[in-house]
């Protein structure tokens, strides 16, 4: 095998070359990429980087000697337009066509702008790469008064970020209740008081939203044609689109995102695909985190050097909001909950654990508490049965239970 071509340059196209190379493969290695800068973690940028307290080199995964040793061949910016599976060809924006023998699709996803009218708007923000994040770090640095728009994980960091700034913070949440896809309500109501006592106005179920410009360059927002409030801008926040129209242009077999097996192979075997773009081959949707752009890429780089390596990995990822660190282990099913047990240690620790019927452990919620996490990792490893008494009681060592 000769070459092997990436099309993406973020966490899990970085983690490929890494692995391709600490695997001992000497062939050539192409990156597309659609960013002049390469190989970065985005989870900082709502956070640390937004805020200033981190820059934007802190980012990298890796230093500039390794990747100058990685010896790839760039192609940026410049954005891969068309797949040619017959020919193992991959065709780019700027008119040049790459060679495979493998190829990983790595395009992962991009910010979700509800309505197309609100991109072109002045003071519009959304938060996906290092230039959004810039843009809107320099306008925090005038703006006093800010809507989000959307009550999931980004919106939710982005509003912690700015009141923490001492700015006036609103959130606008389409659905019923916050993060509504990846926790339950329970938690839902947990993430809405912590936002609410630090000062941030939450508004829910607003359904009808509409931005109007003003002529000072203001933002209006109205809900149902009742005019709400004037803002400095509007960060959206309202999830992600997953960048899957290579494949789905090349008759890959795609769904909500690009499918694979548990070694990251498409339906074409000589094609992989890694990260926020691929479904995750157990649990059948994108998992949109840090470790799973990691380590399904590690997988998947293992794999195309004939090392079949299977990325079976629990989802886990986490967020920092205010003074509180919340890690996620496991998905939210409650189909498949039998029980709930919280667990409230202090006013800033407190644990969620959703147990199956046979009080095994499906997921759970941690705030302040990333021993506790390590721990679960192990009793779902092992499918360990748990006392509910024992992990609700605030006295009892739970690291009793290795």
């Amino acid at each position: 095998m000769d070459r092997i071509v990436i099309v993406g340059a973020g966490q899990a196209a970085g983690w490929a070359v890494h692995t391709l190379r600490g695997q001992g493969f000497g062939g050539e290695i192409h990156v597309v990429s659609n960013e002049d800068q390469v190989f970065y973690e985005r989870p900082p940028l709502s956070k640390q980087v937004l805020s200033q307290e981190a820059a934007v080199e802190s980012l990298n995964l890796f230093s500039a000697d390794q990747v100058n040793d990685f010896s790839v061949t760039w192609h940026k910016p410049d954005h891969a337009v068309k797949l040619d599976k017959a020919d193992k060809t991959v065709h780019l924006e700027s008119g040049k066509v790459l060679a495979y023998d493998k190829l990983l699709i790595a395009t992962g996803s991009r910010a979700r702008v509800p309505v197309s009218a609100w991109s072109s708007m002045h003071n519009v923000y959304t938060m996906r790469d290092i230039k959004d994040c810039q843009k809107l770090a320099e306008k925090f640095k005038s703006a006093e008064h800010i809507a989000v728009i959307g009550g999931g994980w980004i919106g939710l960091e982005i509003a912690a970020t700015a009141r923490k700034q001492g700015k006036q913070v609103e959130i606008f949440e389409y659905g019923s209740r916050l993060c509504a896809r990846s926790v339950s309500p329970e938690v839902s109501d947990y993430l809405k008081q912590l936002h609410e006592d630090a000062g941030t106005a939450i508004h829910l179920n607003a359904t009808k939203l509409h931005l109007i410009e003003t002529a000072d360059q203001k933002v209006e927002v109205f809900d149902a044609d009742i005019k709400l409030k004037q803002f400095d801008c509007v960060v959206v926040g309202a999830g992600a689109e997953i960048a899957k129209e290579l494949a789905a242009l090349a008759e890959l077999e795609v769904k909500d995102g690009i499918v694979v097996n548990e070694f990251g192979q498409t339906s074409d075997a000589d094609i992989y695909a890694a990260g926020d773009v691929a479904i995750h081959p157990n649990l059948g949707y994108c998992i949109q985190s840090w470790a799973n752009a990691q380590n399904q890429a590690i997988a998947a780089a293992k794999s195309m050097l004939g090392d079949m390596t299977a990325y079976q990995d629990i989802p886990w990822l986490w967020s920092d909001q205010y003074q509180c660190n919340i890690q996620i282990l496991g998905t939210y099913q409650p189909e498949k909950t039998h029980q709930v047990v919280i667990r409230k240690t202090s006013d800033l620790q407190i644990t969620f654990f959703y147990l199956d019927e046979h009080n095994q452990l499906l997921n759970m919620i941690a705030v302040n508490d990333s021993k506790l996490v390590k721990l679960a990792k192990r009793w779902m490893a092992s499918s360990r049965e748990l006392d509910p008494a024992q992990l609700q009681d605030p006295d009892f060592n739970l690291m009793k239970l290795k």
